[in-house]
């Protein structure tokens, strides 16, 4: 970490600790706000126990920080899952075993350790640990207390920063990415999803009906719904549809015999009966209505027209990043209603092939990265196997998630010998997750595989053995291509400040940048060019080429998949 730290920590009563070389500050929040800013701007590493925590007033005040580290999302990275509260980062940079770590304490007469568990201001016990209830919601710290709260924030974060050099030469960038992709969580959070109320409104109603008066009103729009499916299998109006089995005893009696209900087994028999169809369409809008109906357009869009939720960075598996009420499952039927406000529009971007492209880097394949200068790299990957593009498709998207019947069969043979160290790489995977060994992504990230599938029954073990393999090869790819994404998404967020463009969703592989009108080509270049120097920064080098769809638009409906 070359550049200074210093740590901002705040207290649930309105204070916060400024601390590292040269200050040491226990400030009202707004006061601290504006000394941790001026020392962003003048270089610093701003580090804290969590930003969904400590950096929440810094986003309130639209504090552009460049720099920052986040104690949670390192020991994510570090130690892997999701729990990362103090106590457990703590204790996993110090080298202490978590299971020693004290329980907060209950308030009560039995809680004797209570009295013990540090002298006078100290948050460091005397074993190693920090105090139980230090960083609490109910704990109200002296300002002494608060300002050793952020110095041990610093040596955490150093100890995180030695342990993760450890691991390999990325973790320190990806845990510098890591940490602003936290920040940008709290200003996804802050800004919300630009929402057109009235189109939500007639898109809810088309799907669900109209917005009920009552409880009773409900019932009545729930029937109506219903009815449009039972109308086609007379007599078999009491049927319960969002009963399973009632339902495929609807079916059966219309001759459609299923093993269950799900869309995947019921699609093929859609031109079998109308009521096939009919129940599927039901679905869709049955969802929209329980789950994205008029009660969620009124609790989550604000009245400013924007949707908000909670975000998260890290999903504790892989890494991916994961939101709040619908931000990240939005229906299909709904993205109409996602669009931009007066003067401004979306600048989307999709990374392309994103998953074969990251194979390419974390396998080191020589071969397979010389298929991915193409645009589309599914193309020279079928001239070598000799098969058409759509089947060389499957067979590439086989060998990430382990499937090997069916059509992607015979091709996989030919990968094999095509790209040796690919797949390879991919069946090391594969069999480190059989053998419940852990398992690192490109950046680094912990994949703990001894707790994926581990309460079996013995007769089921080869089979969940297999499935822990085929998860292991795919989660090497997807957290290593998340890792990409969000080393993207800070390096967009940071390039296209100054046009007045806010990063407003983030999907997967997808950004949603929403920007003024005028601002919106530039937008588009400076996001390009973020790609390509944000992968050659993850990377370490150019071999592997990462390509975007990118388009300007006004609803999220509007862009091409």
């Amino acid at each position: 970490m070359p550049q200074p730290l210093v740590a901002v920590v705040a207290a649930p009563d309105g204070r916060t600790a400024v601390v590292g070389d040269g200050v040491r500050e226990c400030l009202p929040t707004q006061q601290a706000v504006a000394r941790a800013g001026a020392l962003a701007a003048s270089g610093a590493r701003l580090v804290w126990w969590a930003a969904a925590r400590d950096a929440v007033a810094l986003v309130a005040a639209g504090v552009p920080v460049a720099r920052c580290w986040d104690v949670a999302e390192a020991h994510r990275l570090l130690a892997g899952g999701w729990e990362a509260a103090p106590p457990l980062a703590w204790a996993t940079a110090q080298g202490l075993d978590p299971g020693g770590i004290p329980a907060p304490s209950r308030g009560d007469l039995f809680d004797f350790h209570a009295a013990d568990d540090a002298p006078g201001d100290a948050v460091v016990r005397p074993d190693g640990y920090l105090v139980a209830d230090a960083g609490t919601t109910s704990w109200r710290p002296t300002d002494d207390a608060l300002l050793a709260w952020g110095q041990a924030a610093l040596d955490c974060a150093v100890a995180q920063a030695a342990a993760l050099s450890d691991v390999g030469p990325r973790s320190l960038a990806a845990a510098h990415s890591e940490s602003a992709a936290a920040y940008l969580c709290v200003e996804l959070e802050r800004d919300g999803l630009p929402i057109d109320r009235a189109a939500a409104e007639q898109l809810i109603t088309a799907s669900a009906g109209r917005r009920p008066v009552d409880e009773a009103d409900a019932r009545r729009i729930r029937a109506e719904r219903d009815a449009a499916v039972l109308a086609h299998a007379p007599g078999r109006g009491s049927t319960d549809l969002r009963n399973p089995v009632q339902v495929r005893e609807l079916l059966a009696s219309v001759g459609v015999v299923v093993p269950n209900t799900r869309k995947w087994v019921l699609e093929p028999f859609r031109d079998t009966h109308p009521v096939v169809g009919a129940l599927l369409e039901w679905r869709k809008a049955e969802r929209i209505a329980t789950t994205y109906g008029h009660h969620w357009l009124d609790a989550h869009v604000g009245p400013d027209d924007r949707l908000r939720g909670g975000w998260s960075a890290c999903d504790g598996a892989a890494g991916r990043m994961t939101a709040q009420n619908g931000l990240h499952n939005l229906p299909t039927a709904l993205r109409p209603a996602v669009a931009a406000h007066p003067g401004h529009v979306l600048v989307r971007a999709d990374l392309g092939q994103i998953e074969p492209r990251v194979l390419a880097v974390v396998a080191g394949d020589g071969a397979f990265a010389a298929a991915t200068r193409a645009d589309d790299l599914y193309a020279p990957v079928a001239a070598t196997l000799g098969v058409e593009r759509p089947v060389a498709k499957v067979a590439v998207l086989a060998a990430m998630y382990g499937q090997r019947s069916g059509a992607a069969g015979e091709a996989l043979k030919g990968l094999e010998r095509a790209y040796p160290v690919a797949m390879g790489f991919l069946d090391q995977a594969y069999a480190a997750g059989v053998r419940r060994e852990p398992l690192r992504t490109y950046g680094g990230r912990l994949i703990r595989l001894d707790t994926v599938l581990a309460d079996v029954p013995a007769e089921g073990a080869a089979a969940y053995d297999s499935a822990r393999g085929r998860f292991a090869r795919n989660a090497v790819i997807q957290g290593s291509a998340a890792e990409l994404f969000k080393a993207w998404a800070a390096t967009v967020r940071a390039t296209t400040r100054d046009l007045g463009a806010q990063i407003v969703l983030c999907l997967h592989d997808e950004l949603l940048v929403h920007v003024p009108q005028e601002h919106a080509e530039e937008t588009m270049r400076r996001v390009a060019t973020a790609l390509e120097d944000s992968a050659r920064r993850w990377t370490g080098s150019t071999q592997v080429r990462f390509v975007a769809d990118a388009s300007v638009i006004h609803r999220w409906s509007e862009a091409k998949d």
